[in-house]
């Protein structure tokens, strides 16, 4: 299969790209589509020959349940049934973060094929903000299925060039809309008995949903009720260690190794190639460019990735649930 780029960053080309995107869509194929996030590999939610192939694409187990991007909010009375105890944190939070990164965990309609909520009686549903993205599930008429738009496990994409690094073959179009703005996916909240139970941490932060009520944090889990519930996620295909907070970067060998710092490269003798998230110490910056510091250096033929802690707090908290994944295997 050839792969297409699609440019979409200008009015112009967003509207010359829709209708082959759609048209892709309404076929069956999936589409690699930017979210305000990472970018998504897009299929038809309630095609259940459609949202297989983003199963086989990403080559992810179907025990891992998938994202659901509505079009518009009429959508949630139709994919979700609200209890009448959560109905107005529900919309409590739906007015306030979307369109937007925050992901709600909902008891789901019929519609939704089990397949997409991996036979769970919850789904996940949110809304991008992304204009691009916006403007084709709009085009298209109905629900989005949109995992991260690279092979299960890896680095999550936040340009169409990783898309292609990814799954060049494996999909028909990609849609070029820049680079993503936050750089990780977004946050995930079970909505349930008037309370939120955080499933994963992204740019919406702790302390902004505490805001609309009680919040605990999920444990273990005997069964995932989200994406990116497993130990190990978000990998590259170069070990990477984690150092403890305020810990000294080092490396004595064997073989050359890389430095993801946090705010400086300061201490970076002794090693082969060195990426600072933010030089200016902006932990937003920080998220918005891990994954392409964490894919530069895994493509730049080391034996590991030494990776500094960032400070634990606001979106931190997002950043180091990611870094502690991709270290699990390490």
């Amino acid at each position: 299969m050839e792969t297409i780029i699609a440019p979409a960053t200008t009015p112009g080309e967003l509207e010359a790209a829709i209708a082959p995107a759609v048209l892709y869509l309404e076929s069956g194929q999936t589409v690699a589509l930017p979210t305000e996030t990472v970018y998504g590999l897009a299929a038809d939610a309630l095609n259940l020959d459609a949202v297989l192939k983003i199963f086989q694409t990403k080559e992810r187990p179907l025990f891992d349940p998938l994202i659901v991007h509505l079009p518009t909010r009429t959508w949630l009375e139709r994919i979700t049934n609200i209890p009448a105890d959560d109905r107005t944190l529900v919309e409590k939070l739906a007015n306030q973060f979307w369109p937007g990164p925050l992901t709600l965990v909902l008891p789901r309609q019929p519609i939704v094929p089990d397949i997409v909520t991996a036979g769970l009686d919850t789904v996940a549903v949110r809304m991008s903000a992304h204009p691009v993205f916006d403007q084709i599930v709009r085009a298209f008429g109905k629900p989005l299925a949109a995992p991260s738009a690279n092979r299960f496990g890896r680095i999550s994409p936040t340009c169409a060039a990783d898309v292609m690094e990814e799954l060049s073959g494996r999909v028909p179009m990609i849609v070029d809309g820049g680079r993503t703005t936050h750089g990780i996916e977004s946050t995930i909240v079970m909505v349930r008995n008037g309370a939120m139970i955080l499933l994963r941490s992204g740019p919406v932060t702790p302390d902004e949903l505490r805001r609309f009520g009680e919040l605990t944090t999920s444990g273990p889990q005997a069964k995932m009720v989200a994406p990116g519930q497993l130990k190990s996620h978000y990998a590259p295909r170069t070990p990477l260690t984690l150092l403890a907070p305020d810990a000294e970067p080092q490396w004595d060998g064997p073989g050359k190794a890389g430095l993801l710092a946090w705010c400086s490269a300061d201490a970076a003798e002794g090693f082969a190639a060195v990426e600072v998230l933010s030089k200016s110490g902006s932990i937003r910056e920080a998220a918005a460019t891990l994954f392409q510091k964490l894919r530069s250096l895994d493509n730049s033929g080391l034996a590991r990735i030494v990776a500094e802690s960032v400070p634990e707090q606001g979106i931190g908290i997002a950043i180091m649930d990611r870094l502690r994944k991709a270290s699990a295997n390490g």
